[in-house]
């Protein structure tokens, strides 16, 4: 029960996070979203979220050595990664965050944001990026390239961390169906997919904004 409970209150959490984000990047315009969009939001986090955290659970049942490494491997390439875009740009260092702040100050706040966004991207696709060249710190542009990317590299990991528990799993699994929890664990995924591929393609209250659908950017 405290579970699932929990689980409930992470994903309404990450769909107060996608409102909340679509409003940042469209707060020109006056964003009404409709309750299939809502739907779609829950169902894309619930599956996303929960079949991400069981795949983590059970690869560490079987492999605990490499528990950490995995987790680092991930936590080190979000947090990395727009920092390297950033080297990749040339662009100035951020001085607007704070007039108050120093520089050192100005690098601490820059760090622990790259930090909150690795530690979210590790178990769902955040629903802000961040980019350290932007005055506003987010990328307002929808980069379909990059979401695509995302989940197919999530995909063939979490099927191979379920490969490894499948083949090294103990005898307390003796009384599940491996096979069949496998197959579930990867259509769960599956079907985060879909229903994160309708809402942007059908109920985003801004789709009508976007340079080019996700159909057409796929």
């Amino acid at each position: 029960v405290f579970m699932v409970l929990s689980l409930l209150s992470i994903v309404y959490g990450a769909l107060r996070c996608n409102i909340l984000a679509i409003k940042i990047k469209y707060d020109d315009y006056d964003v009404s979203v409709k309750p299939a969009a809502y739907l779609c939001i829950f169902m894309w986090r619930s599956f996303e979220i929960a079949t991400r955290v069981t795949v983590l659970v059970l690869f560490s049942s079987v492999l605990q050595i490499w528990t950490l490494p995995v987790v680092l491997v991930n936590f080190f390439g979000f947090f990395f990664y727009p920092w390297i875009l950033f080297w990749q740009s040339k662009s100035p260092f951020p001085e607007n965050i704070e007039k108050a702040l120093s520089r050192v100050g100005t690098t601490i706040v820059l760090c622990l944001l790259t930090f909150l966004y690795a530690g979210i991207n590790m178990f769902c696709w955040s629903a802000v990026q961040v980019k350290l060249n932007d005055p506003d710190l987010i990328n307002k542009s929808q980069n379909w390239y990059r979401l695509t990317v995302y989940y197919m590299l999530r995909f063939i990991e979490n099927a191979f961390l379920l490969l490894m528990w499948y083949i090294y799993k103990t005898d307390i699994y003796l009384y599940v169906c491996a096979p069949l929890l496998v197959l579930q664990l990867l259509i769960g995924y599956c079907m985060a997919v879909l229903f994160m591929l309708v809402f942007y393609q059908f109920c985003h209250p801004c789709k009508k904004l976007f340079s080019s659908s996700i159909s057409e950017g796929l």
